[in-house]
Formats: C-alpha cells, sequence, structure tokens
C-alpha cells in the first residue's frame, strides 16, 4: 500500500472517531438539557413543541433511546 494510501485511511478513521466522539458529546448536552428542562416542570409534549420534536421522541431520548 502506497504511503499516500496510508495516510489517507488512517485521516478517514481519525474523521470518523472524532465525529462519533462529538455526536456522542452533543446527544449527551441535548439529553442533559432536556432532562433539566422536565426537572423545570416542562412536559413532553411543551419541550417537544421547542425542540420540534414529538413527544414521544423526546421520552425516548431521556431514557437514553
Amino acid at each position: 500500500m502506497a504511503d499516500a494510501e496510508k495516510k489517507a485511511r488512517q485521516e478517514v478513521r481519525r474523521a470518523q472517531a472524532e465525529f462519533k466522539r462529538k455526536t456522542d458529546t452533543v446527544r449527551d448536552e441535548r439529553r442533559r438539557r432536556f432532562q433539566k428542562a422536565h426537572d423545570a416542570g416542562l412536559s413532553l409534549r411543551a419541550i417537544g413543541e421547542e425542540a420540534g420534536l414529538h413527544h414521544t421522541r423526546i421520552g425516548e431520548i431521556l431514557r437514553g433511546k
């Protein structure tokens, strides 16, 4: 395998790992904020209206799905 191809493959793996790490961080932060809103008294429907998501999806997010 040529050095350029090897380096390109490493860059692809690195980019994917970084994307996953950032995605997981954003997902966790969203769940935390939704939970904080729910703890403050907002219903799943109210959170869903604000987020533009169905209330059942909000419930799934809060359950970690």
